[in-house]
């Protein structure tokens, strides 16, 4: 089963307030509707192919306004031969379409009234009634974080994202074929929204994987990160290493201070060890305390005396 039929059958579960459920089945509606007229009545058809999408809007059309529904099911002719799911209202149907702000005397509206999605509340359930009819959500094991609602009309997809900006969710619409989407790409965006319209277990999933997604890169950036010093500081031993041994060779050795050829010394000794190794070795060794900086320093003043003598070579 994929994540957006997850989070499709998760919010099909809620129980909302009567308001709430009138700005979802308003989303649901307009998007997966289309008028008829029988008898010279006006009424309505829903075809879906999502079998929750289907049963969400018939128990709404019962809930709220307690219409005859006829369901029937057909599958569809084409190479994948999904089932179509098919959902007729015809005596209700004009007060069901005017109640909801679908059609009116102007004809069919591109947006619900105000005051349907007045509220917070009713405003992410209009939300999760436009990603039960025609949404997506990318698998949190994918990378590449996406959620999208396929709109008919860009009028639809316009007052999406200006709804989504209500609870400062960023939204962008691309057009596909005939389609409108609006889409979601930004991680913590698409979290936000999957607890806004009520997905909260799809949300905790989504977040999991997310979190020890990030938690791996970190660790792995940490081990470059100390691989790459490791690798540093061995060649740069090699190279101190490289200039000590220039200096003996020429017979320099025995006319540099005690403090620089204890450092030789050292350095000699502990061919492969850090900066900060060196100085503990230093200490334990001769008594004295010396400072990273400290320990730089000679070993820079020893690579001096090195290049000194090759460009007198």
């Amino acid at each position: 089963m994929s994540f957006s039929t997850d989070i499709k059958q998760e919010i099909s579960k809620r129980v909302t307030e009567t308001h709430c459920r009138k700005a979802e089945l308003s989303a649901l509606l307009k998007l997966t509707s289309s008028l008829t007229i029988s008898n010279g009545n006006l009424g309505f058809v829903v075809r879906t192919e999502n079998p929750t999408t289907a049963k969400r809007i018939v128990f709404l059309l019962k809930e709220i306004y307690d219409a005859e529904t006829e369901l029937q099911i057909y599958k569809k002719t084409n190479l994948k031969k999904n089932n179509v799911y098919t959902i007729e209202v015809h005596e209700e149907g004009r007060t069901i379409l005017d109640d909801l702000d679908i059609y009116n005397e102007k004809g069919v509206q591109a947006h619900p009234r105000y005051d349907l999605i007045m509220r917070n509340c009713c405003a992410a359930s209009y939300l999760a009634g436009a990603f039960l009819a025609y949404g997506a959500c990318n698998d949190p094991q994918n990378p590449n974080y996406h959620m999208e609602i396929s709109l008919p009309e860009i009028e639809n997809a316009n007052f999406l994202v200006k709804l989504l900006s209500r609870f400062q969710i960023e939204a962008k619409i691309v057009k596909r074929r005939a389609r409108y989407i609006v889409y979601v790409k930004k991680a913590d965006h698409v979290s936000d929204f999957l607890a806004l319209i009520g997905a909260h277990d799809a949300m905790m999933r989504f977040e999991d994987e997310r979190i020890g997604r990030d938690v791996n890169n970190s660790i792995r950036r940490i081990d470059n990160c100390e691989i790459a010093n490791e690798v540093k500081t061995l060649k740069a031993a090699q190279q101190q290493i490289a200039n000590m041994q220039k200096i003996i060779d020429s017979g320099r050795y025995e006319h540099l201070n005690e403090k620089l050829r204890n450092v030789i010394d050292i350095r000699l000794k502990y061919q492969d060890s850090s900066l900060l190794e060196l100085c503990e070795a230093y200490q334990k060794n001769y008594g004295e305390a010396i400072s990273k900086s400290g320990m730089k320093h000679r070993l820079n003043r020893i690579d001096g005396i090195a290049d000194r003598l090759e460009e007198q070579s």
